[in-house]
């Protein structure tokens, strides 16, 4: 995250992370414009690119070398990322409404969101096929199929460039794999209209040579279990259907007032769309002026062109550039193996060299999304003496930017052998018991709407641990310094977003404080009732079970993202763990002996308060402990949270490894750490019927003080 030289001022909305704004994403990280705030809005946290996905569906390619990485990309732009689907745009208020989440306000957007396919309209293809976009769920499913074993029957419906590439990849990869595997083309019109005649008699004897069956005027009237069904009564077995026809623009762009009669998006030279604040790129547009066919090649070239025209339009500096697009383009398309066939103005030619050269220029543009660190300054001299440098390790937010465990003890206590105290504090009114506690985290990501929801949970935490109903909240917000205007936005994202996760708690907000200051932070003051006696840290007895509601990681995996060094969709998975909130989890636990939720101090820091309380010891088993997706990989690399050496301290004892490491990792929005007597089965079985994780990671002992893990 960047902290900007200027308040913000204006709002650029990027819809889609298509090819042209994840350039332009790449572009900014490299010369943002001040006073500007960047967010993208699009559903998940990479997005594949269309180039390498026949080269992914061959086996040619890994996964992971399909998809841009949209949150790192978003972090090194200093832009927020908002995983969720737009689903309409208010052109008058200037507000995106987004899916489940609260409208983004705009001062200028940009869509690029490409096509859907129109397969599903095909009876029966929702519930048997797999329409070939959106990219990222083909390319699950197609893998989970070829990772299969057995005869393969696979038929894609569209007889294109693309149905064909598709084809040739499929074959290759079954029966390299050593499968029977019959591979069928249905095209219900003539196929290969796009390319010339030689290159179009050239796809056609690669598929004949590669066994696939090409079917033209053959129309599907409908797809079954076992295949699809044509209109003149011929079924095409195949229990792997997939559909390259039949693209259409997404329906709610229709009621955005910005399309045409067939859905799409008319701009003009300068890329706009007929609301000269929005503009358009990508297949999700029609250039009015000069009609091209839809491919990707535009919306590459578009991308410094878009980058310009929005940097003029929120500066209101002018100078808008026409975007010009080429008569016609270079297209390379993969044969199956290791070769292409290539055409550009009625030049055709192929072999393995055509591949490596595709190869190459997809190569060449993923890599322009491997952006380099930046520059530290350097440390200032002369210094005070006993000054620590920083390292090249940022201060990680969350749970990672208090204090330690220890510090506080000597602090509070003047010792290291004190708890430090239950969750929540416990007040006494007649017979009424409430408990009250007060948490906030600063900005570890930079959407305020996932902030929120991570700090209204981890405040939650506290509540829940003390095994009390939540009651009432009072939020504290700090805004990074911006324009009145964009304070009103943000500021109606956040306290939306807070009551509607309060409220699913049973809790009201009830008050609250906002201010500006160099950083966004987001906590809150938050009280509970408690229908018996307080769950508090000292009830732990020998022989209870302890049980854990989350995996440990997060620490680890945010310190990773902001060294650029995490993987976007790890990142995703650990948000969506911390915005889980525990209402369901803290009512099975309700008859727990003692409890703690597992925050800031790790796992083992935390445990270690129970057990001091209690004056009582423990045993986990650490191969019981389950982790964050990405995790382990990222603490064998030696990333650690920059709160780990202070709950590390006293535990020196301890095996230092990578998986050990993670039992001192702090957590942000942490799970619940409960020490449960009798059969913890029952209790384990109701929690994952709520689909709420549970872990039984290990028992109390006698040992007074002692904790062993094993």
């Amino acid at each position: 995250m960047q902290t900007p030289s200027l308040p913000f001022t204006k709002d650029l909305v990027l819809i889609g992370g298509g090819h042209s704004h994840a350039l332009v994403l790449q572009a900014w990280a490299m010369n943002p414009l001040p006073g500007a705030r960047v967010t993208l809005i699009n559903p998940g946290p990479t997005a594949p690119y269309s180039g390498m996905l026949p080269g992914f569906v061959a086996g040619h390619y890994q996964r992971d070398q399909l998809d841009i990485d949209l949150i790192r990309l978003a972090r090194r732009a200093g832009a927020r990322l908002v995983m969720a689907a737009a689903t309409g745009i208010d052109t008058q208020a200037r507000r995106i409404q987004v899916k489940g989440g609260p409208d983004i306000g705009f001062d200028v957007a940009s869509i690029d969101i490409g096509i859907t396919s129109g397969m599903p309209d095909l009876p029966g293809f929702a519930e048997h096929g797999v329409p070939a976009k959106p990219l990222g769920r083909f390319a699950t499913r197609w893998a989970r199929y070829a990772d299969s074993t057995g005869p393969a029957r696979v038929a894609v419906i569209g007889g294109g460039v693309a149905g064909a590439e598709l084809a040739l990849a499929m074959a290759h990869r079954l029966r390299n794999a050593g499968r029977d595997a019959q591979v069928s083309v249905i095209e219900q019109n003539r196929a290969f209209t796009a390319l010339g005649p030689k290159a179009a008699s050239q796809m056609r004897a690669a598929l004949k040579q590669h066994g696939i069956m090409l079917l033209e005027g053959a129309a599907p009237e409908r797809i079954s279990k076992t295949g699809v069904h044509l209109n003149d009564g011929r079924r095409v077995e195949a229990d792997f259907i997939t559909g390259a026809a039949g693209a259409k623009p997404h329906e709610w762009l229709a009621g955005t007032g910005l399309t045409d009669s067939q859905g799409f998006i008319p701009i003009d030279l300068r890329l706009r769309s007929s609301n000269p604040t929005i503009f358009a790129v990508g297949d999700c547009a029609e250039m009015t002026a000069s009609p091209r066919p839809k491919a990707g090649v535009y919306a590459v070239r578009q991308a410094p062109i878009l980058l310009n025209n929005l940097r003029a339009t929120l500066s209101g500096s002018g100078g808008l550039k026409p975007y010009v697009p080429q008569n016609d383009y270079l297209k390379l398309v993969s044969l199956g193996e290791k070769a292409a066939l290539g055409e550009r103005l009625g030049i055709t030619f192929s072999g393995r060299w055509v591949w490596r050269w595709k190869d190459q220029i997809d190569t060449a543009f993923m890599d322009k999304f491997s952006l380099p660190k930046p520059i530290k300054p350097a440390l200032p001299w002369p210094r005070a003496s006993g000054t620590v440098p920083a390292g090249d390790q940022a201060l990680c937010g969350g749970c990672g930017a208090k204090l330690g465990l220890p510090t506080l003890r000597r602090a509070l206590h003047g010792n290291d052998d004190t708890p430090v105290g239950d969750d929540a504090a416990i007040l006494r009114v007649g017979q009424t018991r409430q408990v009250i506690s007060h948490d906030h985290l600063r900005a570890m990501v930079d959407d305020p709407v996932k902030l929120t929801r991570i700090a209204a949970v981890h405040a939650l935490g506290d509540i829940w641990a003390m095994g009390a109903t939540p009651q009432a909240a009072v939020s504290s917000i700090i805004l990074p310094h911006q324009s009145p205007v964009l304070a009103e936005r943000h500021l109606r994202e956040i306290t939306q977003t807070a009551h509607d996760v309060m409220t699913q708690a049973g809790a009201k907000i009830v008050g609250g404080h906002s201010t500006q200051g160099a950083e966004m932070t987001i906590g809150f003051t938050v009280t509970g009732l408690c229908h018996g006696e307080p769950i508090t840290l000292e009830g732990a007895r020998p022989g209870d079970h302890l049980i854990l509601t989350k995996p440990l990681g997060s620490g680890v995996i945010m310190a990773g993202d902001m060294e650029g060094k995490a993987r976007g969709t790890d990142v995703a998975e650990a948000l969506r763990v911390m915005t889980r909130p525990q209402t369901r989890a803290a009512r099975h636990l309700a008859n727990a002996h003692a409890m703690t939720d597992v925050t800031g101090f790790g796992l083992v820091g935390h445990l270690s308060n129970m057990l001091h309380a209690s004056g009582v010891g423990a045993e986990i088993v650490q191969d019981a402990i389950p982790l964050m997706t990405g995790a382990l990989r990222l603490s064998e690399k030696g990333i650690r949270s920059t709160l780990y050496p202070q709950n590390r301290e006293g535990f020196e004892h301890f095996p230092e490894t990578a998986h050990s490491a993670l039992l001192f990792d702090p957590q942000t929005g942490g799970g619940l750490l409960a020490a449960i007597g009798g059969d913890p089965a029952p209790v384990i079985e109701a929690l994952r019927q709520d689909e709420e994780t549970a872990a039984l990671i290990g028992r109390i002992t006698e040992d007074r003080g002692q904790l062993r893990i094993v």
